[in-house]
């Protein structure tokens, strides 16, 4: 066994945690990171054995804090970045990716805190659902194209994951040998409905387009002759158009202004329990009101423009999507006439329906690839109508690969982190990367494979201690460890965590650690000052005991041994920490003697809590894992060929393994005694006494209580 496996398990830390938080059939979520704008002071390395190679980029980071979703603990901070930015999953800046408002965007142009379409399984189906982008980078890769059957064209790396319909796939790979992975072939289709249209520019024609069908459709428009007692006849002219969608009146109102007409905005009705606020735009004024006419005329020879704006007015005005249909309903046969000859301009299909009051219904045929169609390529103004939110990613798109090819240069790519894990890239789901999957940590012997770069955050302190003051600042639960180790080995050299906890003990918030480095032990001090004021609490990662075993698979770690004493130390100076038996590899180190050894260890040291985690071969874990165990233990790949036909172990080995460990564990307890909360948390209020003090239960770290006894990591 290789430091391979370790780095494997450490590469998906962030993974492990998000697994404990779900049921076994629920899909991982993505670890999230937050935004890190680099702009690299320094580059140094140091000329000592445990650094070769290494390059440690000094960065100036713009935050400290970092929000976390779906997780436990709603803050993280990283003092280290390792590599994970140096990555290989990328797509061109021209790549236009799905919007939260419907609408597309260059990747390129993509930034931190914009919200995006990804994807989430519900059920038997992947379905859109709004997330946010928590980082944007870039970098120069090979690239390659990826061209589908219905044209749409992707340029990125070879190392760029899309979904299909056999689950997440390479651009390249191997069938075979070291770079054996899952890629795509010509039988491939890629999930999604392809690459949009490009939006509609709004020219002159588009916008006398746009008022003409929100106007007909939707305004009240007339002049009116009365006769006036004693006098002669009185002339009144009126124009008034009343929304409760405030981004489709603002646009007819500039729309309006551009072609001479000024409105005057007023509230036509105040919200109540039952109805929504509705504002309008309004004028009295002839000339106002006879240039509306003008605008709004129907043209001899409408162009596309005028059509894409018509389309765009009529469905603001008279158009609802809900339930995944689409329709316009109007009881005026010249505006259904017009909506159908638009509509048959660009090749849409429709069909006619008639309401029990005599209104004409126009309904958009194709299902949600028609429909996003429609979206991009007339630019409704009304952002809520275009929510596909919830919808099944189910698709008639020809979106077979057609051509994969190399194009022989390196070209700058880009890729962003989202919420979800994914985001939809030219009308396909694309993965992106949250932890390189071969991304090793400094406190590991990396492989081969793994770029040696690691960001210092040097300035994290100082930022933090501006944040932490902030009005806005809730004091919240913030987890350190959960997707680098803060503790790993250029922390001896750096030194950043002892300012980080001194900081936020300072400011009265909460925090966690979770490393496999004993340098933590060099900040007891702190740590135990900090315990006076806020509640803290750490845990340490073993997988196993046997010190040849450890020589051969963790080279560049703490021993063991050195790390059930630091666990030890932590506890004995009030600091409440647990043990994580992490990964348990069936066939590996899952031998119950081994299993019972490392609990009773864990026990004796004074763990508060011991939690053993199975391995979990998630996308791209996988691909790292499978060609190791082939070439070092030909003899287990049918049984994990077996195991491992999705990404968790069985439910009734995870089971056994969390029983068999619960089981150790009390009666580890029995002889040893079961450590008590350390003096220093007794009198802490309950929202301050650290959770790995509860007993987790016997599920293999699958569990709602493994979920709960591990909330602070």
């Amino acid at each position: 066994m290789l430091a391979l496996l370790e780095q494997v398990f450490d590469a998906g830390r962030m993974t492990w945690m998000a697994d404990l938080q779900r049921p076994p059939s629920a899909e991982a979520a993505p670890p999230a990171q937050a935004a890190l704008s680099l702009h690299v002071d320094r580059v140094r390395t140091f000329d000592t054995p445990e650094f070769a190679g290494m390059s440690f980029l000094e960065v100036q980071t713009k935050s400290a804090l970092n929000r976390v979703r779906g997780m436990p603990f709603g803050w993280s901070i990283n003092p280290y970045r390792g590599c994970s930015h140096a990555c290989s999953y990328c797509l061109s800046g021209e790549t236009t990716i799905l919007m939260a408002d419907g609408r597309n965007k260059p990747l390129r142009d993509v930034r931190p805190g914009d919200a995006v379409y990804g994807t989430v399984r519900r059920g038997a189906y992947r379905c859109y659902a709004i997330t946010e982008v928590l980082d944007h980078w870039s970098t120069v890769k090979p690239a390659c194209r990826v061209t589908l059957a219905d044209g749409t064209q992707l340029v990125t790396s070879a190392d760029h994951r899309f979904l299909t319909r056999r689950g997440w796939k390479h651009v390249t790979g191997a069938d075979c040998g070291a770079s054996r992975r899952p890629h795509l072939t010509g039988n491939d289709k890629l999930m999604g409905t392809g690459a949009p249209p490009d939006p509609p520019k709004h020219t002159t024609a588009y916008r006398r387009g746009y008022l003409c069908g929100m106007l007909r459709g939707d305004a009240h428009l007339g002049s009116y002759t009365y006769q006036r007692p004693g006098r002669g006849s009185g002339t009144v002219h009126r124009f008034r158009l009343a929304l409760i969608d405030d981004d489709a009146l603002q646009r007819a109102r500039v729309y309006l202004y551009d072609a001479g007409v000024a409105t005057d905005g007023f509230l036509f009705q105040a919200a109540t329990e039952a109805r929504k606020e509705m504002r309008a735009i309004r004028t009295s004024a002839r000339l106002a009101v006879a240039a509306v006419h003008d605008v709004i005329a129907w043209p001899a020879q409408p162009c596309d423009d005028w059509a894409k704006g018509f389309l765009a007015g009529i469905f603001d005005a008279e158009g609802s999507y809900s339930c995944g249909v689409l329709r316009i309903v109007n009881s005026d046969a010249v505006i259904i006439d017009a909506t159908t000859s638009a509509l048959g301009r660009f090749g849409f299909r429709w069909t006619l329906e008639t309401t029990p009051n005599g209104c004409q219904v126009v309904r958009l045929l194709g299902g949600l690839r028609e429909q996003l169609r429609f979206f991009h390529l007339v630019d409704p103004a009304i952002e809520r109508k275009r929510s596909i939110e919830g919808r099944a990613i189910k698709s008639d798109a020809p979106l077979g690969v057609a051509a994969i090819e190399p194009l022989g240069l390196d070209l700058p790519l880009f890729d962003i982190t989202t919420g979800t894990g994914d985001f939809i890239a030219e009308g396909v789901v694309s993965h992106n990367c949250f932890a390189r999957p071969t991304h090793s940590y400094l406190n590991l012997s990396p492989g081969e494979d793994f770029e040696r770069k690691v960001v210092v955050k040097v300035n994290l302190a100082e930022v933090l201690r501006r944040e932490l003051v902030r009005p806005s600042w809730r004091g919240e639960h913030v987890a350190m460890g959960t997707n680098t180790d803060p503790y790993q080995r250029c922390e001896g050299r750096y030194q950043l965590m002892p300012a980080v906890i001194q900081a936020l003990a300072e400011a009265r918030t909460p925090f966690s650690i979770l490393t496999k480095g004993t340098l933590i032990t060099r900040d007891l001090e702190a740590l135990q000052t900090a315990a006076k004021l806020v509640s803290v609490g750490a845990a340490l990662t073993i997988g196993l005991l046997d010190e040849d075993l450890w020589r051969a698979a963790e080279p560049g770690t703490p021993s063991p041994r050195a790390r059930l004493a630091a666990v030890k130390a932590l506890n004995e100076a009030g600091i409440p920490t647990g043990v994580m038996l992490a990964p348990i590899m069936p066939g590996l180190n899952d031998d119950r003697a081994q299993l019972a050894a490392l609990t009773d260890a864990a026990v004796q040291a004074g763990a508060v809590h011991v939690t053993p985690i199975v391995l979990h071969l998630r996308p791209g874990v996988r691909e790292v894992f499978w060609p190791w165990l082939q070439r070092h233990h030909p003899e287990l790949v049918d049984r994990y060929g077996a195991l491992y036909r999705r990404s968790d172990a069985p439910a009734e080995y995870r089971r056994g393994v969390g029983a068999f460990v619960a089981d150790q564990r009390r009666a580890a307890w029995k002889r040893h005694g079961r450590p008590p909360v350390p003096p220093s948390w007794r009198g802490l209020s309950d929202d301050r006494r650290s959770p790995v003090a509860q007993e987790p239960a016997a599920s293999g770290g699958s569990g709602p209580t493994a979920a709960a006894q591990l909330s602070l990591l």
